[in-house]
């Protein structure tokens, strides 16, 4: 595998990266539970119906 800064190669900065379908991998997700912080893959089926309603806000200060 090969390391290359920005600085090296000036077109990889403009060039947007594209992925195909084949390339990309799963993004695990993680939570806290309990103090734990555990994979949302190993929750069992409830629980991860749980999870995917879940909503998320924005405190007012």
């Amino acid at each position: 595998m090969s390391h290359r800064s920005i600085t090296e190669d000036p077109s990889a900065a403009e060039a947007p990266i594209q992925l195909t379908d084949e390339e990309r991998q799963p993004c695990e997700v993680w939570t806290r539970v309990m103090g734990y912080h555990r994979p949302v893959a190993s929750f069992n089926i409830g629980k991860q119906g749980e999870h995917n309603e879940r909503r998320f806000f924005a405190e007012k200060r």
